[in-house]
């Protein structure tokens, strides 16, 4: 065998780079757990755990660490290659063998749920029929042809899209996207007014908006740094030009402020609107709240259960039912879990479930039950083998 090969084979087999690696998989969660004040868990887990570098910033030092991608890769090859390379499999290996199988699904599971894994929130209003969630970060710029009574015709593109400067052409728009300034977040204020005699005033300062149009003219943007709290968002917002084919049809003010409502224009003989919200995932079905329930302990205002009764229809009249979603009952229905995540304190006709999307959610549990297997096995085998010893009969001294 090459010498280079046998080092790097010794290397991966090494029980000494699983006691390291999980060493650094303990310090990733307690410098993500110390970082989780800052940055909150969405981020933290994107940073630290979906990553594979983290920067752990403490005190006025950055500290590099292998991210939970570069621990659980090299853990999933050192395990792969002991499997290979060490173990033999015999009858009284088998319960260690299955709870090192199960530990590798679980690594799988885990890699696959961060790659695969989305969530969305669903908020329902009594009796209206919803047939799309909303994202709880991402957002979307929505331009809607609003033309046609019967449909909207909707071209949507990704906030990650409008970057400063760029040029976006939809083959079902009759205008090009230019976006002359795009905050990740920001704040809404009034409009100053444009003094042009000062030098130092831009399209960037608080006082001054390059808007032309809709409520630009009205309101300005002033950029705010970014949030990773777990109960704030950012608020993007961006001026966008429309170009057509016979010039400019004026600068936009568009956000994802609650404030602002699309903002409607018409082009070419046709009726639009422009706004930014929130990313939408639409379904082929549609739910309707029928009653959300919040009840209480008697006497008491400590909440006993939250409740939504539910129904799901489809277009085609196949499937029409009632469902309760509580708490430990999600639905699950399309690929699709629906949670009950929260509800509106002020309107008790509001009902706020979470929707995941996770092709791989078994995987974990499967991986659980095999290594609960393996356990019970391996357990049983020293077990018997131990009473057998008991049974054996001591040869007499006399």
């Amino acid at each position: 065998m090459n010498p280079s090969f046998r080092r790097l084979r010794d290397f991966f087999v090494s029980v000494k780079l699983s006691v390291a690696l999980l060493s650094l998989g303990l310090l990733l969660v307690f410098a993500g757990t110390l970082a989780q004040v800052d940055l909150g868990i969405w981020a933290i887990q994107e940073k630290f755990f979906r990553s594979f570098i983290a920067l752990w910033k403490i005190g006025g030092l950055t500290i590099p660490l292998p991210g939970g991608y570069t621990i659980g890769g090299l853990l999933l090859i050192n395990l792969l290659a002991a499997h290979i390379y060490r173990f033999k499999f015999t009858w009284k290996k088998t319960g260690i063998q299955l709870t090192h199988t199960g530990l590798i699904l679980l690594l799988v599971g885990e890699l696959l749920s961060g790659l695969w894994q989305e969530d969305f929130s669903m908020r329902l209003v009594q009796g209206e029929p919803k047939n799309f969630s909303e994202s709880y970060r991402d957002n979307e710029l929505a331009l809607i042809d609003t033309t046609d009574a019967q449909f909207d015709d909707v071209v949507v593109i990704p906030e990650s899209r409008l970057t400063a400067g760029a040029t976006l052409q939809h083959p079902k728009l009759p205008f090009r996207v230019v976006t002359k300034i795009y905050y990740p977040n920001s704040s809404l204020s009034s409009r100053g007014p444009i003094d042009g005699n000062n030098p130092a005033a831009t399209a960037t300062t608080p006082s001054i908006s390059p808007a032309t149009q809709g409520a630009g003219t009205r309101i300005t943007a002033v950029p705010q740094a970014l949030t990773y709290k777990q109960d704030e968002r950012n608020v993007p917002t961006a001026f966008i030009e429309l170009i057509g084919a016979e010039g400019s049809l004026g600068t936009w003010l568009v956000s994802a402020h609650s404030a602002m409502t699309p903002q409607t224009f018409a082009h070419a003989g046709r009726q639009w609107t422009v706004g930014i919200r929130n990313s939408r995932a639409y379904k082929p079905f549609a739910l309707t709240l029928l009653k959300f329930s919040h009840d209480r302990y008697a006497g008491t205002e400590i909440p006993k259960n939250f409740s939504s009764r539910i129904r799901l229809t489809t277009p085609d009249g196949r499937n029409d039912r009632e469902v309760l979603i509580y708490m430990n009952n999600p639905l699950r229905y399309d690929g699709l879990t629906f949670y009950q995540a929260s509800f509106d304190p002020n309107d008790n006709q509001v009902t706020i479930l979470q929707v995941v999307r996770n092709p791989s959610w078994l995987i974990p549990y499967i991986a659980c039950a095999v290594m609960t297997l393996g356990l019970t096995v391996q357990f049983s085998i020293h077990l018997l083998a131990f009473v057998g010893k008991r049974r054996v009969p001591r040869p007499s001294l006399a």
